[in-house]
């Protein structure tokens, strides 16, 4: 600390800057010749004859809360947002990469049954991009084996958008049929086809919001489809496997009741350089290992990491007796 000789101040103006400050012998009178001790007195007075709901109202106010603290601060609200921000579920890449180990045979039907093997590849691009559509809009509700088997009654007469128009429902339906809901899908095949070839000159949309606008077109077989027909990845396909794994597994931070509620919640959390291979992945392995009913689980990789495994009960239910 500076001494008054160092900083250039003689001793007399220290003691009168001093006097000055604390209202002593030579501090300058206040309103009217009162000075600050009895000003203060008076003060402290009035102070002790407020209303106790006001000074209870004062030491309310006397906590200040920083500016920059969220909402609930004080209760580790915020910290637990800022945790649920990056949640993942537990054990996944394990998971991922014990499934990618049993799938590495590529030998489960939609390997060489799926989307990506029922376009005829010495197609236009436009009809090619099309046929793709159209094995998606057939394979809702169908075992692989049999979209692939319509596919191919129909490659065999030319799949055009102007062959499919000039085909009766009848003639439709018999090529298509046993696919699921097979009626319905002639008449939303025979409409989106229409649309196709009034909109958009025999193509397909490019654009997920353009596809699931298309009648018979969901939002699963819109995301392949630009997957395959336009090499863009706009989201995770989530079909019945992959929405049934992603709860066994616990890949969702709760148990979801419909596909697109699966794939909002995978969406949160999985790397999106992931997207694109997990609908493969996933549908081959409900497909071989990971069944609707009686699950093999004993031949599962992830038997001691999946939760459904170690309580099997809820998701495998006992024959009726």
């Amino acid at each position: 600390m500076c001494s008054p000789r160092d900083s250039g101040l003689s001793l007399a103006a220290v003691r009168m800057m001093t006097r000055s400050r604390s209202g002593g012998p030579g501090a300058a009178p206040r309103r009217g010749g009162e000075e600050a001790a009895p000003l203060q007195r008076r003060e402290a007075a009035a102070e002790g004859k407020k209303s106790p709901s006001l000074a209870k109202h004062q030491r309310k106010t006397q906590k200040l809360k920083v500016a920059y603290e969220a909402p609930g601060h004080e209760k580790g609200e915020s910290h637990k947002a800022l945790e649920a921000l990056g949640w993942e579920p537990r054990d996944w890449r394990q998971q991922l990469e014990n499934i990618r180990t049993m799938r590495s045979g590529k030998d489960a039907p939609v390997d060489w049954l799926g989307v990506e093997h029922c376009h005829d590849p010495s197609a236009p691009p436009k009809v090619q991009r099309y046929q793709v559509l159209l094995s998606l809009m057939l394979s809702s509700q169908t075992k692989d084996q049999v979209t692939a088997g319509a596919m191919q009654r129909l490659r065999a007469r030319g799949l055009t958008v102007d062959s499919i128009l000039q085909t009766d429902d009848a003639t439709l339906g018999s090529l298509i049929y046993p696919v699921g809901f097979w009626r319905s899908k002639v008449k939303y095949i025979k409409q989106t086809s229409a649309i196709l070839q009034q909109r958009y000159g025999g193509d397909i949309p490019a654009s997920v919001a353009e596809l699931v606008a298309l009648p018979g077109v969901g939002p699963k077989m819109a995301h392949l489809a630009m997957a395959v027909a336009w090499g863009i990845v706009s989201g995770i396909a989530v079909d019945t496997h992959v929405h049934r794994i992603a709860n066994r597994l616990r890949w969702t931070r709760t148990m979801t009741t419909s596909p697109e509620k699966t794939r909002a919640a995978l969406e949160e959390w999985l790397p999106r350089e992931l997207w694109g291979e997990i609908n493969g992945l996933l549908v081959g392995f409900g497909q071989q290992t990971c069944l609707p009913v009686r699950p093999r689980c004993g031949a599962c990789l992830n038997r001691s990491l999946c939760p459904a495994a170690r309580s099997p009960e809820p998701l495998t239910p006992a024959p009726a007796p």
